[in-house]
Protein backbone atom coordinates (compact mmCIF):
# COMPACT_ATOMS: atom_id res chain seq x y z
CA UNK A 1 0.00 0.00 0.00
CA UNK A 2 1.23 3.48 -0.85
CA UNK A 3 1.84 6.23 1.69
CA UNK A 4 -1.09 8.47 2.51
CA UNK A 5 -1.13 12.28 2.25
CA UNK A 6 0.10 13.95 5.46
CA UNK A 7 -2.43 14.59 8.21
CA UNK A 8 -2.62 18.13 9.58
CA UNK A 9 -3.70 18.17 13.25
CA UNK A 10 -4.42 21.90 13.08
CA UNK A 11 -6.85 21.54 10.18
CA UNK A 12 -10.51 21.91 11.15
CA UNK A 13 -12.19 18.82 12.56
CA UNK A 14 -14.38 18.21 9.48
CA UNK A 15 -11.36 18.30 7.17
CA UNK A 16 -9.50 15.89 9.44
CA UNK A 17 -12.47 13.54 9.62
CA UNK A 18 -12.70 13.42 5.82
CA UNK A 19 -8.96 12.80 5.51
CA UNK A 20 -9.17 9.88 7.95
CA UNK A 21 -12.23 8.35 6.27
CA UNK A 22 -10.60 8.68 2.85
CA UNK A 23 -7.68 6.58 4.15
CA UNK A 24 -8.97 2.98 4.03
CA UNK A 25 -8.05 1.11 7.22
CA UNK A 26 -10.07 -2.09 7.45
CA UNK A 27 -8.90 -4.20 10.39
CA UNK A 28 -5.48 -5.61 9.59
CA UNK A 29 -4.74 -2.91 7.03
CA UNK A 30 -4.19 0.07 9.33
CA UNK A 31 -0.45 0.35 8.61
CA UNK A 32 -0.47 3.34 6.21
CA UNK A 33 -2.91 5.29 8.39
CA UNK A 34 -0.86 4.50 11.50
CA UNK A 35 2.22 5.78 9.62
CA UNK A 36 0.42 9.05 8.85
CA UNK A 37 -0.78 9.47 12.44
CA UNK A 38 2.71 8.75 13.78
CA UNK A 39 4.27 11.32 11.44
CA UNK A 40 1.68 13.93 12.45
CA UNK A 41 2.28 13.41 16.17
CA UNK A 42 6.07 13.48 15.85
CA UNK A 43 5.91 16.73 13.87
CA UNK A 44 4.12 18.51 16.73
CA UNK A 45 7.29 18.61 18.82
CA UNK A 46 5.69 18.44 22.26
CA UNK A 47 4.96 14.73 22.56
CA UNK A 48 6.93 11.62 23.35
CA UNK A 49 5.85 9.24 20.58
CA UNK A 50 6.13 5.48 20.41
CA UNK A 51 4.90 2.85 17.95
CA UNK A 52 3.69 -0.60 19.07
CA UNK A 53 2.80 -2.55 15.95
CA UNK A 54 0.12 -0.44 14.28
CA UNK A 55 -0.76 1.33 17.53
CA UNK A 56 0.60 4.88 17.84
CA UNK A 57 1.17 6.41 21.27
CA UNK A 58 1.91 9.99 22.18
CA UNK A 59 2.11 11.74 25.56
CA UNK A 60 3.05 14.96 27.26
CA UNK A 61 5.42 15.13 30.23
CA UNK A 62 4.66 18.46 31.90
CA UNK A 63 4.68 17.32 35.51
CA UNK A 64 0.96 17.80 36.00
CA UNK A 65 -0.53 16.02 39.06
CA UNK A 66 -3.13 14.26 36.90
CA UNK A 67 -3.10 12.49 33.54
CA UNK A 68 -5.93 11.91 31.08
CA UNK A 69 -5.71 9.12 28.50
CA UNK A 70 -7.58 9.56 25.22
CA UNK A 71 -7.96 6.49 23.03
CA UNK A 72 -9.50 5.63 19.68
CA UNK A 73 -9.21 2.78 17.20
CA UNK A 74 -8.05 3.41 13.65
CA UNK A 75 -9.66 0.39 12.01
CA UNK A 76 -13.07 0.00 10.41
CA UNK A 77 -15.27 -2.87 9.33
CA UNK A 78 -15.03 -3.84 5.62
CA UNK A 79 -15.86 -1.02 3.24
CA UNK A 80 -19.35 -1.15 1.71
CA UNK A 81 -18.87 1.06 -1.36
CA UNK A 82 -18.69 4.03 1.04
CA UNK A 83 -15.12 5.29 0.64
CA UNK A 84 -14.17 8.00 -0.23
CA UNK A 85 -16.33 10.15 2.01
CA UNK A 86 -19.26 12.16 0.70
CA UNK A 87 -20.49 15.41 2.25
CA UNK A 88 -24.20 16.19 1.88
CA UNK A 89 -24.27 19.89 2.64
CA UNK A 90 -28.08 20.04 2.50
CA UNK A 91 -28.47 17.64 5.42
CA UNK A 92 -25.16 18.34 7.15
CA UNK A 93 -24.11 14.70 6.97
CA UNK A 94 -20.70 13.29 6.16
CA UNK A 95 -21.07 9.76 4.75
CA UNK A 96 -18.39 7.09 4.67
CA UNK A 97 -17.04 3.96 6.27
CA UNK A 98 -15.84 4.80 9.76
CA UNK A 99 -17.35 8.29 9.91
CA UNK A 100 -19.26 7.38 13.05
CA UNK A 101 -17.22 4.44 14.33
CA UNK A 102 -14.90 6.08 14.94
CA UNK A 103 -12.85 8.32 12.69
CA UNK A 104 -14.79 11.39 13.76
CA UNK A 105 -13.55 10.65 17.28
CA UNK A 106 -10.01 10.09 15.99
CA UNK A 107 -10.18 13.48 14.25
CA UNK A 108 -11.13 15.13 17.54
CA UNK A 109 -8.17 13.38 19.18
CA UNK A 110 -5.80 14.65 16.52
CA UNK A 111 -7.14 18.17 16.98
CA UNK A 112 -6.50 17.90 20.73
CA UNK A 113 -2.97 16.65 20.05
CA UNK A 114 -2.44 19.59 17.70
CA UNK A 115 -3.57 22.00 20.41
CA UNK A 116 -1.95 20.51 23.51
CA UNK A 117 0.95 18.49 22.08
CA UNK A 118 3.08 21.42 20.95
CA UNK A 119 5.86 23.25 22.83
CA UNK A 120 4.46 25.91 25.14
CA UNK A 121 0.99 24.38 25.43
CA UNK A 122 -0.53 24.49 28.92
CA UNK A 123 -3.12 21.73 29.38
CA UNK A 124 -4.44 21.32 32.91
CA UNK A 125 -3.51 17.62 32.83
CA UNK A 126 -0.75 15.61 31.27
CA UNK A 127 -2.21 13.84 28.24
CA UNK A 128 -1.74 10.49 26.58
CA UNK A 129 -3.06 9.76 23.09
CA UNK A 130 -3.55 6.15 21.99
CA UNK A 131 -4.51 5.40 18.37
CA UNK A 132 -4.80 1.63 18.03
CA UNK A 133 -5.58 -1.10 15.54
CA UNK A 134 -7.80 -4.18 15.22
CA UNK A 135 -10.65 -3.21 17.53
CA UNK A 136 -13.32 -4.49 15.14
CA UNK A 137 -12.06 -8.09 15.11
CA UNK A 138 -11.34 -10.85 17.62
CA UNK A 139 -9.95 -9.70 20.96
CA UNK A 140 -6.64 -11.53 20.57
CA UNK A 141 -5.68 -9.07 17.79
CA UNK A 142 -6.81 -5.92 19.59
CA UNK A 143 -4.09 -3.27 19.49
CA UNK A 144 -5.04 -1.79 22.85
CA UNK A 145 -4.64 -5.23 24.36
CA UNK A 146 -1.18 -5.44 22.80
CA UNK A 147 -0.28 -2.05 24.28
CA UNK A 148 -1.55 -3.27 27.66
CA UNK A 149 0.74 -6.29 27.44
CA UNK A 150 3.84 -4.56 26.08
CA UNK A 151 3.60 -0.92 27.25
CA UNK A 152 1.16 -0.99 30.13
CA UNK A 153 2.61 2.14 31.71
CA UNK A 154 1.37 4.15 28.74
CA UNK A 155 -2.23 3.41 29.70
CA UNK A 156 -2.11 4.63 33.28
CA UNK A 157 -3.94 7.83 34.17
CA UNK A 158 -6.58 9.39 36.38
CA UNK A 159 -9.24 9.12 33.68
CA UNK A 160 -9.51 7.40 30.30
CA UNK A 161 -11.80 8.73 27.58
CA UNK A 162 -12.56 6.50 24.61
CA UNK A 163 -13.91 8.49 21.71
CA UNK A 164 -16.32 5.74 20.70
CA UNK A 165 -19.55 6.92 19.05
CA UNK A 166 -21.99 8.15 21.71
CA UNK A 167 -23.82 10.88 19.76
CA UNK A 168 -22.18 13.52 21.92
CA UNK A 169 -23.33 12.05 25.23
CA UNK A 170 -21.16 10.63 27.99
CA UNK A 171 -21.66 6.89 28.35
CA UNK A 172 -20.21 5.55 31.57
CA UNK A 173 -18.48 2.21 31.85
CA UNK A 174 -19.78 -0.66 29.75
CA UNK A 175 -21.68 -3.91 30.00
CA UNK A 176 -20.06 -7.30 30.20
CA UNK A 177 -20.85 -9.91 27.57
CA UNK A 178 -21.02 -13.70 27.88
CA UNK A 179 -21.74 -16.27 25.19
CA UNK A 180 -22.56 -19.86 26.06
CA UNK A 181 -23.58 -22.89 24.05
CA UNK A 182 -26.32 -25.14 25.41
CA UNK A 183 -26.18 -28.60 23.87
CA UNK A 184 -29.36 -30.67 23.99
CA UNK A 185 -28.87 -34.46 23.67
CA UNK A 186 -31.20 -36.78 21.75
CA UNK A 187 -31.29 -40.15 20.04
CA UNK A 188 -31.26 -40.47 16.27
CA UNK A 189 -34.01 -42.41 14.52
CA UNK A 190 -35.82 -42.66 11.18
CA UNK A 191 -38.56 -40.04 11.09
CA UNK A 192 -41.03 -42.73 9.99
CA UNK A 193 -40.40 -44.40 13.36
CA UNK A 194 -39.83 -41.28 15.41
CA UNK A 195 -41.02 -42.92 18.63
CA UNK A 196 -37.80 -44.89 18.62
CA UNK A 197 -35.72 -41.74 18.94
CA UNK A 198 -35.49 -38.59 21.05
CA UNK A 199 -35.78 -35.37 19.10
CA UNK A 200 -33.08 -32.99 20.33
CA UNK A 201 -34.66 -30.00 18.57
CA UNK A 202 -37.89 -30.59 20.47
CA UNK A 203 -35.80 -30.82 23.61
CA UNK A 204 -34.70 -27.22 23.13
CA UNK A 205 -38.26 -26.01 23.71
CA UNK A 206 -37.69 -25.61 27.45
CA UNK A 207 -34.60 -23.48 26.84
CA UNK A 208 -36.48 -21.20 24.46
CA UNK A 209 -39.40 -20.90 26.89
CA UNK A 210 -36.99 -19.93 29.65
CA UNK A 211 -35.49 -17.25 27.45
CA UNK A 212 -38.90 -15.90 26.43
CA UNK A 213 -39.90 -15.59 30.09
CA UNK A 214 -36.61 -14.07 31.25
CA UNK A 215 -37.01 -10.79 33.09
CA UNK A 216 -34.03 -8.51 32.53
CA UNK A 217 -32.49 -6.85 35.56
CA UNK A 218 -31.95 -3.08 35.64
CA UNK A 219 -29.10 -1.72 37.75
CA UNK A 220 -28.44 1.92 38.62
CA UNK A 221 -24.73 2.66 39.16
CA UNK A 222 -23.61 6.28 39.56
CA UNK A 223 -26.88 7.37 37.94
CA UNK A 224 -26.28 5.14 34.89
CA UNK A 225 -28.99 2.52 34.36
CA UNK A 226 -27.72 -0.72 32.84
CA UNK A 227 -30.42 -3.02 31.45
CA UNK A 228 -29.33 -6.61 31.17
CA UNK A 229 -30.48 -9.03 28.50
CA UNK A 230 -30.31 -12.77 27.86
CA UNK A 231 -31.10 -13.89 24.34
CA UNK A 232 -30.71 -16.79 21.97
CA UNK A 233 -28.47 -15.68 19.11
CA UNK A 234 -28.09 -18.97 17.24
CA UNK A 235 -29.77 -22.36 17.09
CA UNK A 236 -28.40 -25.34 15.17
CA UNK A 237 -29.67 -28.86 14.70
CA UNK A 238 -30.89 -31.38 12.17
CA UNK A 239 -29.36 -34.19 10.18
CA UNK A 240 -31.57 -34.81 7.14
CA UNK A 241 -35.16 -34.49 6.07
CA UNK A 242 -35.99 -38.03 7.24
CA UNK A 243 -33.95 -38.23 10.45
CA UNK A 244 -34.92 -37.43 14.03
CA UNK A 245 -31.93 -35.34 15.19
CA UNK A 246 -29.79 -36.47 18.07
CA UNK A 247 -28.23 -33.07 18.81
CA UNK A 248 -29.29 -29.44 18.96
CA UNK A 249 -27.35 -26.44 20.21
CA UNK A 250 -28.63 -23.05 21.34
CA UNK A 251 -26.12 -20.22 21.68
CA UNK A 252 -27.14 -17.56 24.18
CA UNK A 253 -25.70 -14.12 24.88
CA UNK A 254 -25.93 -12.42 28.27
CA UNK A 255 -25.25 -8.68 28.40
CA UNK A 256 -24.68 -7.98 32.07
CA UNK A 257 -24.31 -4.94 34.27
CA UNK A 258 -20.79 -4.13 35.49
CA UNK A 259 -21.67 -4.90 39.10
CA UNK A 260 -21.32 -8.58 38.10
CA UNK A 261 -17.91 -10.03 37.37
CA UNK A 262 -17.27 -12.85 34.90
CA UNK A 263 -17.76 -15.62 37.47
CA UNK A 264 -21.03 -14.11 38.71
CA UNK A 265 -22.30 -13.80 35.14
CA UNK A 266 -21.60 -17.47 34.42
CA UNK A 267 -23.20 -18.51 37.70
CA UNK A 268 -26.30 -16.50 36.78
CA UNK A 269 -26.64 -18.20 33.40
CA UNK A 270 -26.25 -21.63 34.97
CA UNK A 271 -28.91 -20.74 37.52
CA UNK A 272 -31.32 -19.57 34.79
CA UNK A 273 -30.96 -22.89 32.96
CA UNK A 274 -30.77 -25.08 36.08
CA UNK A 275 -33.76 -27.22 35.07
CA UNK A 276 -32.34 -27.84 31.59
CA UNK A 277 -28.93 -28.75 33.02
CA UNK A 278 -30.55 -31.15 35.47
CA UNK A 279 -32.31 -32.79 32.51
CA UNK A 280 -29.02 -33.50 30.73
CA UNK A 281 -28.30 -30.33 28.77
CA UNK A 282 -24.66 -29.25 28.87
CA UNK A 283 -23.54 -25.61 29.00
CA UNK A 284 -20.17 -24.39 27.72
CA UNK A 285 -19.05 -20.78 28.05
CA UNK A 286 -17.21 -19.80 24.86
CA UNK A 287 -16.64 -16.08 25.55
CA UNK A 288 -16.86 -13.94 28.68
CA UNK A 289 -15.60 -10.35 28.89
CA UNK A 290 -16.34 -8.37 32.02
CA UNK A 291 -17.74 -4.86 31.94
CA UNK A 292 -16.53 -1.63 33.50
CA UNK A 293 -17.98 0.45 36.30
CA UNK A 294 -18.68 4.07 35.32
CA UNK A 295 -16.47 5.50 38.08
CA UNK A 296 -18.20 8.85 37.80
CA UNK A 297 -17.65 9.68 41.46
CA UNK A 298 -13.91 10.00 40.81
CA UNK A 299 -12.91 13.71 40.70
CA UNK A 300 -11.52 13.58 37.16
CA UNK A 301 -14.64 11.87 35.82
CA UNK A 302 -17.00 14.19 37.69
CA UNK A 303 -15.15 17.19 36.28
CA UNK A 304 -15.52 15.81 32.76
CA UNK A 305 -19.27 15.33 33.21
CA UNK A 306 -19.47 18.93 34.41
CA UNK A 307 -17.51 20.15 31.38
CA UNK A 308 -19.87 18.41 28.95
CA UNK A 309 -22.82 19.82 30.86
CA UNK A 310 -25.15 16.82 30.61
CA UNK A 311 -25.61 13.77 32.83
CA UNK A 312 -23.93 10.52 31.87
CA UNK A 313 -25.85 7.46 30.75
CA UNK A 314 -24.94 3.79 30.71
CA UNK A 315 -22.99 2.25 27.82
CA UNK A 316 -25.21 -0.56 26.59
CA UNK A 317 -22.50 -2.64 24.99
CA UNK A 318 -18.89 -3.70 25.55
CA UNK A 319 -16.02 -1.35 24.73
CA UNK A 320 -12.34 -1.11 25.58
CA UNK A 321 -13.12 0.99 28.63
CA UNK A 322 -13.17 -2.42 30.31
CA UNK A 323 -9.40 -2.69 29.79
CA UNK A 324 -8.84 0.54 31.70
CA UNK A 325 -11.28 -0.48 34.42
CA UNK A 326 -9.24 -3.66 34.91
CA UNK A 327 -6.31 -1.38 35.87
CA UNK A 328 -8.50 0.56 38.30
CA UNK A 329 -8.73 3.60 36.00
CA UNK A 330 -12.14 5.32 35.65
CA UNK A 331 -13.10 5.31 31.97
CA UNK A 332 -15.93 6.78 29.91
CA UNK A 333 -17.06 6.71 26.30
CA UNK A 334 -17.55 10.06 24.58
CA UNK A 335 -17.53 10.81 20.88
CA UNK A 336 -19.42 12.65 18.13
CA UNK A 337 -20.53 9.58 16.16
CA UNK A 338 -23.93 7.90 16.35
CA UNK A 339 -23.60 4.29 17.58
CA UNK A 340 -26.79 3.22 15.77
CA UNK A 341 -25.09 3.96 12.44
CA UNK A 342 -21.92 1.99 13.12
CA UNK A 343 -21.10 -0.72 10.56
CA UNK A 344 -23.97 0.23 8.24
CA UNK A 345 -23.74 0.95 4.54
CA UNK A 346 -25.29 4.37 5.18
CA UNK A 347 -22.89 5.21 8.03
CA UNK A 348 -22.49 8.95 8.53
CA UNK A 349 -21.75 11.58 11.14
CA UNK A 350 -23.63 14.82 11.63
CA UNK A 351 -21.22 17.67 10.97
CA UNK A 352 -22.74 19.76 13.74
CA UNK A 353 -21.72 17.11 16.30
CA UNK A 354 -18.00 17.46 15.56
CA UNK A 355 -17.07 20.87 16.93
CA UNK A 356 -19.13 20.60 20.15
CA UNK A 357 -17.33 17.35 21.02
CA UNK A 358 -13.96 19.01 20.48
CA UNK A 359 -15.01 22.11 22.43
CA UNK A 360 -16.18 20.10 25.43
CA UNK A 361 -12.90 18.21 25.59
CA UNK A 362 -10.85 21.39 25.19
CA UNK A 363 -12.78 22.97 28.06
CA UNK A 364 -12.20 19.95 30.28
CA UNK A 365 -8.53 19.53 29.43
CA UNK A 366 -7.92 23.26 29.99
CA UNK A 367 -9.54 23.44 33.44
CA UNK A 368 -7.77 22.19 36.56
CA UNK A 369 -9.65 19.80 38.83
CA UNK A 370 -9.82 20.50 42.57
CA UNK A 371 -6.65 18.51 43.20
CA UNK A 372 -4.75 20.73 40.75
CA UNK A 373 -5.92 24.11 41.99
CA UNK A 374 -3.40 26.14 44.02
Amino acid sequence: MTALPPLDPVADVLTLTRALVDAPSVSGGEGPLADAVEAALRALGGLEVERVGDAVLGRTDLGRPTRVVLAGHLDTVPIADNVPSRLDEATGRLYGCGTSDMKAGDAVMLRLAGRFGVPGAEPAHDLTFVFYDNEEVEAVKNGLGRVARERRGWLYGDLAILLEPTDGEIEGGCQGTLRAVLEVPGRRAHSARSWLGVNAIHGAAGILATLAAYEAREVDIDGCVYREGLNAVRIEGGVAGNVVPDACTVTVNLRYAPDRDEDAAEAHVREVFADALAAGVTLTVVDNAGGALPGLSEPAAAAFVAAVGRPARAKLGWTDVARFAAFGIPAVNYGPGDPTLAHTREEHVLVDRLQPAEDALVAYLSTPTDQERP
